[in-house]
């Protein structure tokens, strides 16, 4: 009987130091910056409007402009193609070799929107765009837009 007891509870810590360990990661699971989707050269994303230094009313249009690639929504694995990221009032770019973070200084525009309706408060402020790929990665090397100010009365 006390080798039985001995046994079960050698079997009990076993399993309890199985559990604790965590799953088996492979060494092939790919990295964000592997799943970035190559740019082609000369590709760009630049505004139509508004223009760098305009003022604009509280509510404004922004149309992004791109060049060298297709637009694709997000989730769709398309060669030489993507979605637009709007970046507003950040000074320094998030990890582009990561997904985009979607938060109040980022928008994801993943259904292929090629325009936006913008309220923003009066105040200078930045805008950026950033094009991505089909898991908002941004292409390699990436295409971002030089940033413009633009002043909201």
């Amino acid at each position: 009987m006390k080798t039985f007891l001995i046994s079960v509870a050698a079997l009990f810590v076993a399993g309890i130091a199985m559990a604790a360990t965590p799953p088996h990661i492979p060494s092939s699971t790919p990295s964000a910056a592997a799943l970035a989707s190559p740019a082609p050269p000369g590709a760009s994303v630049y505004f139509i409007s508004p223009a760098d230094g305009a003022t604009v009313p509280k509510t404004f249009t922004v149309k992004f402009g791109l060049k060298g690639m297709a637009i694709a929504p997000a989730g769709s694995d398309e060669p030489n193609s993507g979605h637009h990221h709007l970046v507003i009032d950040l000074a320094t770019l998030p990890d582009m070799t990561k997904p985009l973070p979607s938060n109040e200084h980022i928008m994801h525009f993943g259904k292929g929107q090629t325009e936006t309706e913008l309220t923003l408060s009066p105040g200078k402020h930045t805008l950026q765009l950033v094009f991505a790929n089909y898991q908002h990665i941004p292409h390699s090397p990436p295409i971002v837009s030089k940033p413009i100010t633009i002043t909201v009365e």
